[in-house]
């Protein structure tokens, strides 16, 4: 049986919105183990099911794409969301309270 595995997307580095923060992401799991090529070197395998990634807006709609299609299928835990710390440029140079 095939299986996969559901995740929430995280947010990009280089993004600074929050857009598609909340959409899951159903992908499958590798079916073989990667090999180096002889050639180049690059590690490479004949599953080509690796290179599908499926967006949902929901989980209870990738777990319906499971369920429809016969899929084993996992969740991982998201990424927990950090709270951002607010200061002025100039709290950089400040020094250490005297007073």
């Amino acid at each position: 049986m095939v299986e996969a595995r559901i995740r929430q997307r995280a947010k990009s580095s280089m993004q600074s919105g929050r857009a598609s923060e909340g959409a899951w992401i159903l992908e499958y799991e590798p079916a073989e183990a990667k090999h180096p090529d002889p050639l180049t070197g690059w590690a490479g395998s004949g599953d080509t099911r690796e290179q599908v990634r499926l967006g949902f807006p929901t989980l209870d709609a990738a777990r319906d794409y499971c369920a429809r299609h016969g899929l084993a299928f996992h969740v991982t835990a998201g990424q927990a969301s950090r709270t951002l710390k607010l200061q002025t440029y100039a709290d950089n140079f400040k020094g250490p309270d005297l007073f």
